[in-house]
């Protein structure tokens, strides 16, 4: 597919979001932080958004992200938890990923998710991390989509959350995974779609590892 079409349809979409919500170009830029040119070159085909640009426009126009990046012709993998099952022979693929993405300079690792999770358990039992999870795991699933088989078991983490099924010791482990989630700038930022959800993936499986320890 040619860089002209995939910008073409993105462009279609954002002119029919835009209509749809009585938005001016002008008005999203306001909105957004985006000049109004990088907003009309975008919409006409002549630049391709970039995945900051993407993640911008879905929470100014309430859509999906990966609606954006589909069609933007960004390659979406629905199949992530499977791909990254296990969890360590799939670093050295993770870290090729980001490095061809040119978009993240950084090393993967998974202790430095395993850090995150750590802060995020403690943080989970306090009520302020209770409130975070309880009001802001439904709108990030709204931003996001349904983006990779894990987001399934996410849902199954939130309800037992909710409920309080489980030890306080499990509920802080099941905590942490969906504090991961929700908060956006992680160990790969969310902004680099898809590939800053592959940190999530592996958080829930860390967290499921965890969790089956302590079964």
């Amino acid at each position: 597919m040619s860089d002209q079409l995939k910008n073409g349809k993105l462009g279609l979409l954002l002119k029919e979001l835009l209509k749809e919500r009585s938005l001016s170009m002008r008005k999203l830029s306001e909105f957004t932080n985006i000049d109004t040119a990088t907003i009309s070159r975008i919409i006409n085909g002549k630049r391709r958004a970039n995945p900051e640009h993407l993640q911008k426009f879905a929470d100014c126009l309430d859509i999906p992200i990966a609606d954006l990046f589909v069609a933007a012709g960004y390659d979406i993998d629905q199949r992530q938890e499977q791909q990254y099952s296990d969890i360590h022979s799939s670093i050295d693929s993770i870290q090729s990923i980001l490095e061809s993405s040119e978009l993240y300079n950084k090393t993967f690792t998974i202790e430095s998710v395993e850090e995150q999770l750590t802060k995020y358990q403690l943080y989970s039992c306090t009520e302020e991390g209770k409130e975070t999870i309880l009001n802001g795991f439904e709108k990030k699933l709204m931003k996001v989509g349904s983006i990779g088989p894990f987001i399934s078991q996410l849902k199954e983490m939130f309800e037992r959350f909710r409920l309080r099924n489980g030890t306080s010791a499990e509920l802080a482990i099941i905590g942490s995974a969906l504090i991961y989630f929700i908060i956006s700038v992680d160990v790969i930022p969310d902004y680099i779609f898809p590939i800053g959800y592959l940190d999530d993936a592996i958080a829930v499986k860390l967290v499921l590892n965890s969790l089956s320890t302590k079964a």
